[in-house]
């Protein structure tokens, strides 16, 4: 079984609307000219680097913004630039949520388990409703008939609905989805929350929780998970409130290896000790205290939204953004990690700023799905990384993608007209047939 990186391709419309409540980047760069191109090479440059370790590498497509159909359900009606023109004039901010480009972040498109820990030997995938935000919400159909599309073969892969939607299932995907495993034991899932709809606990008290422990509960029953190899760890309010937003904020796994921070879940040191016993003495976990690495210098700085890959030799390496070197806090803590004994024996520091702007790390922009090779093979779709693949990309992004996108910018109904021609094209270089509603 070997893992491979879905990442998000950054859409047309990226911009920084300052829609995320508890997303601090995304609030303090709000207003702000953003650069869809930029930062679609980058994501690209991303790509390649993780490829060039010799770690699986795929692509997912970005979704059609404005979504023209939302702003339809909501009561705007002609054609598409009429549509448009008129949520300009009349609900401005309709169109700025309608436009975001926020799909980029795949860690939050679904949920997925391997089929070595699966009941039925299948790769289950469960795209993320997103419920708790309404730009968000939206992605959850295109998502579904992207993973639908590419995860096609029955035999091996079940690809489930989004959970119902509404706050009672609010789910945000594999952010809050952590896999731990060591040899000789069954893999270990993690599926955190934030809040409950039906217990009492204690929550933020700042920012919202998005993640309920009844959407967790409903994942692992989807994905036919054994009982006793699933926890569900509470994220912990005061990291919420200090911009944790998602649990890979503030923690990240792989295999026997976990970093975290103590302000990541309630009771980290319980849930440690719950960890040993169930994966034995090969799992390592590496903690940062507040006094070490200040909550407010991880939002800041995102080591945690860190990649951690199993290299081809077996050891670690960290993916983290520039930030985290930038700032010594976040550097100490990531150096202590390699001195000290865990499997990670290098960190890599890559420039994804137009992505941190906007409150999303190297982990966000991806989504991991573990794939043993004849499942590999049952995938028709040409989404997996290769030099061939990156060059037809960056190629279509400097056609189509505009240098710099002002907020004045997602009025001009142009820019929805330029989106639909570059995803009709992305869709026949990556053989997904037709995904995107305007495709219908």
């Amino acid at each position: 079984m070997r893992e491979y990186n879905f990442d998000g391709l950054v859409g047309p419309t990226h911009n920084y609307a300052g829609l995320s409540p508890g997303n601090l980047a995304s609030q303090s760069h709000v207003g702000e000219p953003s650069h869809p191109r930029e930062a679609a090479l980058q994501g690209l440059e991303k790509m390649r680097f993780v490829s060039g370790l010799g770690v699986g590498q795929a692509v997912l497509p970005p979704q059609p913004r404005p979504s023209l159909r939302a702003l339809r359900t909501l009561g705007f009606t002609g054609t598409d630039e009429e549509v448009i023109t008129r949520a300009a004039r009349e609900a401005e901010h309709l169109l700025r949520l309608t436009s975001s480009a926020s799909s980029m972040w795949t860690a939050n498109a679904a949920t997925v388990a391997p089929s070595a820990d699966t009941a039925d030997g299948r790769v289950h995938l469960t795209p993320a409703n997103l419920s708790q935000m309404f730009h968000r919400a939206l992605e959850a159909d295109t998502t579904h008939a992207v993973l639908r599309a590419i995860f096609s073969n029955e035999k091996h892969f079940a690809v489930h609905a989004p959970l119902p939607p509404g706050s009672h299932f609010a789910d945000e995907g594999a952010a809050n989805h952590t896999r731990l495993a060591t040899p000789g034991h069954a893999g270990v899932h993690l599926l955190a929350w934030g809040r409950s709809a039906w217990q009492d606990v204690q929550g933020p008290k700042r920012f919202p929780a998005r993640q309920t422990l009844e959407s967790s509960q409903a994942l692992a029953r989807l994905h036919q998970l054994d009982a006793h190899n699933v926890l569900f760890p509470q994220q912990h309010p005061d990291g919420i409130d200090a911009g944790a937003f998602h649990t890979d904020v503030l923690a990240v796994g792989n295999e026997r290896f976990l970093m975290l921070h103590e302000l990541a879940f309630v009771d980290h040191p319980g849930l440690l000790q719950v960890l040993r016993e169930k994966l034995g003495p090969d799992f390592r976990a590496v903690v940062a205290s507040n006094a070490e690495l200040p909550a407010k210098d991880a939002v800041k700085a995102y080591p945690f939204n860190s990649q951690v890959l199993t290299l081809p030799d077996g050891t670690m390496a960290i993916i983290a953004p520039v930030e985290s070197r930038e700032t010594p806090t976040a550097r100490g803590f990531l150096e202590r990690v390699v001195a000290e004994d865990t499997p990670v024996k290098a960190v890599h520091y890559l420039e994804v700023r137009q992505s941190m702007n906007n409150g999303g790390g190297p982990a966000c922009l991806r989504q991991r799905v573990w794939l043993t090779d004849t499942e590999r093979q049952a995938i028709d779709a040409d989404v997996f990384y290769s030099p061939a693949l990156h060059e037809s990309l960056a190629a279509w992004v400097r056609r189509h993608y505009r240098d710099v996108l002002r907020p004045q910018d997602l009025q001009d109904p142009q820019l929805a007209r330029e989106t639909m021609t570059a995803l009709d094209e992305l869709t026949r270089i990556l053989k997904l047939g037709s995904v995107y509603d305007f495709q219908q």
